[in-house]
């Protein structure tokens, strides 16, 4: 009779254990579940949890038949109020936030995959643009595997200082001397190789216009924004992107907060474009290798041809469509970063830290000795850093709060005009909850010149100045799906590159820009 008992009683604890398995299993996936990114973030860090998630799945539907044996045990054998011990606990308001958060983003969950990968740079998804799945030709193209997005940012600047010194545009010194305005418009196509059995595959074609008033601010162009291909291997720890790249978009992390809607006046690009990185208006081959040590750890390398040795404005006039293999005195950017990062959770806010250097061959010319033949040999080194210092809705979404960021830039003066960079940035993300989408950014920067550039200049006569100064607010709505408006003001001290007059010696540069995705 003892010995039935004591079966009996071992029966009941083997049934407990088993359900306290099958719980722990069934949490550890919901867990994932939950911390999944959106498919609006970065779309390569989507890989590894996707793959961990197909695999928790098969693992529980192997083991389901004995657990649910275990469940029917228990039932009969284990005392009532023991089984609200099993039960998880939910918070009730919490879940129905999270099931209408589910619902609304569910039908757009589906075209993931189809946003170009390899980015760090988040364009708005198809839940955010003006189109989304309208008449279903989204879904329609989806379905054989293409997906799309496009848009159009315009930018008008005009310095509100009285005596703002103005010019005719072709004597135009700097952005907003006289009334500036710019368009970018811009379209690019992917086509899912995955469905071919490549790993993450995927094809990607773009094209860009941009218009000028003032010419050296672009200058005017239409060509390619990027024809690429991209894929993982071993099992997404390997990320390879190669074709006409811009990397201004998979290196460094140059808009504030991440999100191509947002315009922050006052951009670190001018001396990553000078060490030769290549970017939107001019895209470069390129062939980038990106190892993910784990899901936050990496290192990401680029061999690219370098942008014109003489600048931005030299590469578009020479290069206008970006086709071009090379162009004049142009030769291989070496690129390194590494990093880490991890994405806003609940209880776990953003971090972003990354420091990396390039190396270049091009033929530069010497500023320390001018008349000298050109010399090869640049370099550019760089530290960056974002973190959210709050989460304003942690449980309902993680982004939302405010963060902090700087970053620090050097080149040597021998050979760029300019030699260092730093930035100091304050932002918020959703601050309000009626704003939920809304952005807010301040941002100091400091531009110094080369000691070169600047002694050649004072030599013959200029008045010259060894560095720039600015500060900038910046107010960034969301309007409605794929509709943002910023409106910023920034005040220059020097606003001018090394030479100016007594009358352009500072600015006030009022910013409004308006930007539409479908």
């Amino acid at each position: 009779m003892k010995t039935k008992v004591h079966e009996a009683s071992a029966q009941r604890w083997f049934a407990v254990a088993l359900s306290l398995a099958a719980s722990t299993v069934g949490g550890a996936a919901g867990a994932e579940a939950a911390n999944e990114p959106s498919p609006k973030n970065d779309t390569s860090s989507e890989i590894a949890p996707e793959r961990i998630q197909k695999k928790n799945l098969a693992a529980i539907k192997s083991r389901s038949g004995r657990f649910q044996r275990a469940g029917r045990l228990i039932t009969n054998a284990a005392p009532a109020q023991n089984t609200n011990l099993l039960a998880p606990k939910s918070d009730g308001a919490a879940l129905l936030r999270k099931n209408g958060t589910q619902k609304k983003t569910a039908p757009f969950s589906k075209f993931a995959h189809l946003q170009e990968k390899g980015m760090w740079l988040n364009i708005p998804g198809p839940a955010d643009t003006i189109d989304q799945d309208y008449g279903g030709v989204r879904s329609a193209l989806g379905e054989v595997g293409i997906g799309y997005v496009g848009g159009t940012v315009n930018t008008f600047v005009v310095n509100q200082l009285p005596d703002a010194a103005r010019s005719t545009i072709r004597d135009q010194l700097y952005v907003g001397q006289n009334p500036t305005f710019n368009t970018l418009n811009f379209m690019i196509v992917t086509y899912d190789l995955s469905r071919l059995g490549i790993p993450d595959g995927q094809i990607i074609l773009g094209a860009q216009q941009q218009y000028w008033t003032w010419k050296p601010g672009g200058p005017d162009r239409v060509g390619i924004n990027t024809i690429a291909y991209y894929q993982t291997a071993f099992d997404g720890k390997l990320e390879l992107k190669f074709g006409y790249l811009r990397n201004i978009n998979e290196f460094v992390g140059t808009v504030v907060g991440g999100n191509a809607a947002v315009n922050v006046f006052g951009a670190s690009s001018n001396i990553l474009y000078q060490a030769g990185m290549s970017n939107n208006a001019a895209p470069t081959p390129a062939l980038n290798l990106k190892y993910n040590f784990d899901d936050r750890f990496y290192n990401k390398a680029s061999i690219q041809r370098s942008l014109s040795p003489d600048g931005q404005s030299a590469q578009i006039a020479e290069n206008p469509t970006g086709l071009n293999w090379s162009t004049t005195n142009a030769g291989v950017l070496f690129l390194d970063e590494t990093g880490y990062k991890n994405k806003a959770a609940p209880g776990l806010p953003e971090t972003w830290l990354r420091a990396g250097a390039g190396f270049n061959n091009s033929s530069f010319t010497d500023l320390q000795r001018p008349t000298q033949p050109r010399a090869s040999g640049n370099s550019i080194y760089y530290i960056a850093a974002d973190r959210q210092l709050w989460q304003s809705d942690a449980q309902g979404s993680a982004a939302r709060g405010i963060y902090a960021g700087l970053s620090v830039m050097y080149a040597p003066p021998g050979l760029n005009r300019v030699s260092q960079y730093y930035e100091l940035r304050l932002y918020a993300k959703g601050l309000f909850d009626s704003r939920p989408h809304d952005q807010i950014a301040i941002v100091a920067t400091n531009t110094a010149w080369s000691n070169f550039a600047v002694d050649a200049a004072l030599a013959k006569g200029h008045l010259a100045h060894r560095d720039s100064t600015a500060i900038s607010g910046t107010y960034t709505a969301h309007l409605a799906p794929g509709i943002y408006s910023s409106l910023g003001l920034t005040y220059i001290n020097n606003p001018t590159s090394i030479t100016y007059t007594p009358r352009t010696g500072h600015a006030l540069n009022l910013l409004v820009s308006t930007s539409m995705f479908f």
